[in-house]
């Protein structure tokens, strides 16, 4: 297993530079002048090209883009054009934000729908069936910033419940966490009772009931765990997508992530911060398909480290 982890990390790091590549390159394409933004509308042409002297903007994109990844290699992202605080800093303070956000929210949607998937599967055309998978298809059809509005008009401003955004009690994490959620618990609900049913009509399922084991062993020893690879592939990529999804969430509810930094970065054509927000980001999202294979290996033993191909 040692040896697939270090050939996993080896091939994230071809990834992780061409991330770095594309954003920084995208980033500079991004229309208006940063320097300008940075020393304010009424600033001298002298005062300008100053700035762009110091932000190394007058030199070519391949000198930059070597003189970041020669920083990085430091563990130096920069410091804020905006804020002229280190680019680290801005991270720490904001990314513990984003992931307890994108935790819960994965929590709700992997219970939830986990949950409903398998009283789906084992009653299947059942009222209940028929009533989650047309709330799944609405969870996953709705957007996200619309349920957010949705769900500030109704608990918030009409009920008065809950917050209607910012960050400080449990009750502001509700309202944003069930938002950010909602699409991937009806995802999880689909795929976990479509493989349900796949694996609940396998011949050992039929021997294992022939031998007179009740159905609730059946379906939680026997078909669950074999039903939970392709559950946890989707977990694994929703959870990635959530922690960089989270842009549109977090600005609806004023909450102070990554996502919400992102946004205002990208304004203020903070260069800097949003290269090191998406490049974070990158890493965790890496990092997570790596858990996820090695998942799939302690489910199921038939796949081997070096192929991953079932034998």
């Amino acid at each position: 297993m040692y040896g697939y982890i270090i050939r996993r990390l080896l091939l994230a790091v071809p990834v992780l530079i061409g991330v770095s590549i594309l954003v920084f390159a995208i980033i500079r394409f991004i229309p208006g002048d940063p320097a300008r933004a940075i020393a304010g509308v009424h600033a001298s042409e002298s005062y300008i090209e100053q700035v762009r002297s110091e932000l190394l903007l007058d030199e070519p994109l391949h000198v930059q883009y070597f003189v970041y990844a020669a920083n990085l290699l430091q563990g130096d992202m920069g410091r804020s054009t905006f804020t002229r605080r280190p680019v680290t800093v801005e991270l720490y303070e904001r990314f513990p934000n984003t992931l307890l956000l994108t935790v819960t929210a994965m929590g709700i949607a992997t219970v939830i729908g986990m949950s409903a998937g398998i009283v789906s599967a084992t009653k299947r055309y059942s009222l209940f069936d028929n009533f989650s998978m047309l709330a799944a298809l609405v969870g996953v059809a709705a957007p996200v910033f619309w349920l957010g509005l949705m769900f500030q008009l109704l608990f918030a401003v009409n009920l008065g419940w809950l917050p209607s955004g910012g960050m400080g009690t449990w009750q502001h994490l509700v309202l944003p966490a069930l938002t950010l959620g909602l699409a991937t618990t009806a995802l999880i609900a689909r795929i976990t009772r479509s493989s349900m049913l796949d694996v609940l009509r396998q011949d050992y399922i039929t021997t294992a009931r022939s031998k007179g084991l009740v159905e609730r062993v059946v379906t939680y020893k026997h078909a669950l765990k074999n039903a939970l690879i392709p559950v946890i592939t989707v977990m694994g990529m929703q959870f990635g997508i959530l922690l960089g999804g989270a842009v549109l969430t977090e600005t609806v509810f004023s909450w102070p992530g990554v996502g919400r930094l992102m946004v205002d970065s990208i304004l203020a054509r903070d260069y800097p911060v949003v290269q090191g927000a998406v490049l974070v980001l990158a890493v965790f999202f890496v990092t997570i398909n790596l858990v996820v294979d090695i998942i799939y290996a302690f489910l199921d033993p038939r796949i081997t480290y070096g192929t991953q191909e079932v034998k």
